[in-house]
Order: structure tokens, then sequence, then C-alpha cells
């Protein structure tokens, strides 16, 4: 899965703590995965705003490295700074919106690993991608963002031609697709997980729709 393992995610320590830096590093390499979807229409701007936070949480921790080691520190510092202004602001709102972007990406990923699909169309992949809009997206997204997305599952590709493209473009047996998806959210998951953790414990969590 050259896409996906291009760059390794560092393992989560114990504590939780994830540092900044390894993280951008390593999550600037997925914006990509969104071309894999097709329907530039829906994925480029989703693509476009994954790539546009990284840049606005970069340089935040560009600004003060040792302050802003983990993206723990990113959030207690910002609330220390912007007051009541917080958390819609900074990079915790750059943060935030990452996340949820990472969370579809995993959950259409998990999905189809995990063997769900349409039996009567099972190189489709609309089931994988509504699931994965519904948990992560969808209600915060307005009307009609939410129209958009929902259309747009009927210009996704292929399954094979996903898997294809995540290999870029190499000719590699299903399973060995799967095996590498499973590796990919082996890693990632438990990061996703934490820092979802993170912003409940902190409060920092928004409801607003875009």
């Amino acid at each position: 899965m050259a896409l996906l393992l291009e760059h390794e995610f560092k393992p989560l320590p114990a504590d939780k703590q994830i540092e900044t830096l390894p993280f951008l590093e390593a999550v600037a390499h997925l914006p990509p995965f969104f071309d894999c979807l097709g329907t530039p229409i829906v994925y480029s701007p989703v693509k476009a705003d994954l790539a546009g936070n990284i840049k606005k949480i970069r340089a935040v921790y560009d600004s003060n490295p040792t302050k802003f080691k983990t993206l723990q520190n990113i959030l207690e510092v910002e609330k220390e700074m912007h007051g009541a202004a917080w958390p819609k602001t900074g990079a915790t709102l750059a943060l935030m919106w990452l996340k949820r972007g990472l969370k579809f990406m995993l959950v259409l990923l998990q999905s189809i690993s995990d063997g769900e699909r349409d039996e009567e169309h099972p190189n489709l992949i609309r089931v994988n991608a509504l699931k994965a809009y519904e948990i992560a997206l969808k209600k915060y997204h307005g009307w009609m963002l939410q129209k958009l997305f929902t259309g747009s599952v009927y210009a996704l590709p292929y399954k094979s031609d996903l898997l294809k493209a995540l290999e870029k473009g190499k000719e590699v047996k299903e399973e060995e697709s799967i095996e590498k998806i499973h590796q990919f959210l082996s890693r990632v998951t438990p990061i996703l997980d934490a820092i979802y953790e993170m912003y409940t414990k902190m409060n920092a969590e928004l409801s607003y729709k875009a």
C-alpha cells in the first residue's frame, strides 16, 4: 500500500502524548488519498481542507517547537492564549477538522478491510463511503454539503480501482492490499482515538455545521 505506508506513524506512547512534528510529517502524506476517490468537486475540497489544516498546525508548531512539542501542549497553550475564543481558533480548530477528515478515511478503509459490502454489487464502495461519512462528517455538515456527499457515492471508483490507486498503479492481489490496509489502520487508529479522547477530556469538541 505504497500511498498509505509511505511514511510511518510513530507508535502511540503509553502516556498518549503525541509528538507534534512526527505526527505532522506522517499525516502530510495522506491528503493524496482523496485523489483516489475521484469526484473532484467533492473530494478536492476535502483534500485541500486536510492539507490546509496540517499547514496551520505546522505554522503554530514552528513558531515555538519547544512550547508546542505535543498536540496536547498545543491545546493547553492555546486555551490559555485565546481565552473565550478557544477552541474555535488556531491550531486547536485546525486539528479538530483534521481529525474528522482522518476519521472519514480510517472508517472507510476499516469497512473495506472488514469485508463490508453490497452483496449485489461487491466491487462498489458506496456502502463503505456512506458509513464513513455518517460516522465522521455528516453531523458537522449543513444540508447542501450532506446532499453533495451522499450524491457523490454514485461516482466513486470500484474497490479494485481504489486499491490499485493506493498501490500507485501497481497490480497487487486484493488480499495483499487488504493486509497493508490492516497494517496502516493498526498504526493510525490508536493515535486518532487518543486525539478524539483528548478533545473530549479538554472539552474542545465543537458541533457547529460547516
